[in-house]
């Protein structure tokens, strides 16, 4: 068992709390410290739990926990020109980011762990025992460790590295919302996504006959958050019937149907991070490898850092060689994540001869995929957490 006696986390997301109970499991202490007041996460939008993402939560005893939520998400309907052109197994559970977070901060504080509100990294230092960490407010916090779960814009990894790479733009923003007295056709959970002639568009139909969607718009030039936040959400509303009004399918009776459009955000990944850590200090997942929507993982990536860490921590008495194993053993699996991800979000932003082409091979590829079950290293992964560490020992 390592000798580590606490952890200052950084971020209070999904990545920050699970990490928190899984060094928990692992015989380990933690405080997780959010820059935001409570509640200030992920407000109206809604994310994917792939099945790996909730097997490695049932790990910690967490699957019943966030089960409740949400709809399953069995499949994924691809759509263009109104005709279908695949229908894939997705197994995954479709849940509101809000609902999600809440959960997990819940129920981390229900098994004792510490969540401070308000407490932004300023910066960190080495102590003759571990780490300091000092906050915005002037306060500080001492460790043993810190891990960055701090997102895109980690303080942490500009810290452990001031030449650390940011995060690449890839050409398209997001919003959506919930729509509501609207009875449309399809089974229940089932993500339908539609590649529109200048605009994608996914939805999915909550059993309460809900629809909660989103849309990518393509953007070549990357707003700032001032500008997608001047964005209202009228100005939405009438750029995207712009965007769908040639398309055929059900964009604009959904879009008619919302109340509310999300405020619009862009979408970033991280095609590859040179430094992970230091002695110290560590980062994980957006922090690290931050996936596109597109690949539907980005919360279950989260959820297996976290688990893998804890793990390495258990099991490697030295903080430096457990972070250099975390790294060794998620670096191949998260960057083929991301790659993914780019893929798919690529065939999104597709000009008239692009879509044509797609539209016409989308459904051989689609349907080989499914006879050669290529996608099972991305969903069949699971962390066997009584296991030692290859090495470890």
């Amino acid at each position: 068992m390592t000798m580590t006696k606490k952890a200052l986390i950084i971020g209070g997301g999904v990545a920050g709390p699970v990490t928190a109970m899984a060094l928990q499991r692992a015989g380990i202490d933690s405080v997780v410290f959010e820059a935001y007041g409570r509640g200030s996460d992920g407000v109206g939008a809604f994310l994917t739990l792939a099945v790996n993402g909730l097997e490695a939560l049932d790990v910690l005893d967490l699957k019943d926990t966030v089960c409740d939520l949400g709809m399953d998400t069995p499949a994924m309907k691809l759509i263009s020109g109104g005709k279908e052109l695949a229908t894939v197994a997705m197994p995954a559970r479709t849940v509101a980011r809000t609902d999600l977070y809440e959960k997990l901060h819940d129920e981390a504080v229900r098994r004792g762990i510490s969540i401070e509100y308000g407490r932004c990294l300023d910066n960190a230092e080495a102590t003759p025992t571990g780490m300091r960490a000092m906050f915005t407010d002037g306060t500080t916090a001492e460790g043993d460790l810190l891990i960055g779960a701090d997102g895109l814009r980690s303080r942490t990894r500009t810290i452990i590295d001031p030449n650390a790479p940011r995060a690449r733009h890839i050409g398209l923003l997001n919003t959506g919302g919930y729509a509501r007295g609207l009875h449309l056709p399809g089974e229940p959970g089932v993500a339908h996504f539609v590649f529109g002639r200048r605009c994608f568009f996914g939805y999915f139909i909550h059993p309460n006959s809900e629809i909660w969607w989103f849309a990518n718009p393509p953007s070549r030039r990357e707003p700032t958050r001032e500008e997608l936040l001047a964005i209202t959400s009228e100005r939405w509303r009438a750029r995207l019937v712009d965007l769908f009004r040639d398309d055929t399918g059900p964009m604009l009776d959904i879009i008619a149907a919302t109340d509310d459009i999300f405020p619009g955000w862009n979408t970033y990944d991280f095609p590859t991070v040179p430094t992970w850590h230091n002695q110290r200090m560590v980062i994980v997942r957006d922090a690290v490898h931050a996936t596109s929507p597109s690949s539907g993982q980005g919360a279950s990536m989260a959820i297996e850092d976290a688990i893998m860490l804890a793990k390495c921590l258990r099991d490697i008495p030295d903080t430096a060689a457990t972070f250099a194993s975390f790294k060794k053993l998620r670096r191949e699996r998260v960057e083929r994540v991301v790659k993914h991800g780019k893929r798919s979000g690529d065939g999104k932003t597709q000009g008239r001869f692009g879509a044509t082409i797609r539209d016409m091979v989308l459904p051989m590829i689609m349907r080989k995929m499914v006879t050669s079950n290529s996608l099972s290293w991305m969903y069949d992964y699971r962390i066997d957490w009584p296991a030692l560490v290859v090495g470890a020992r």
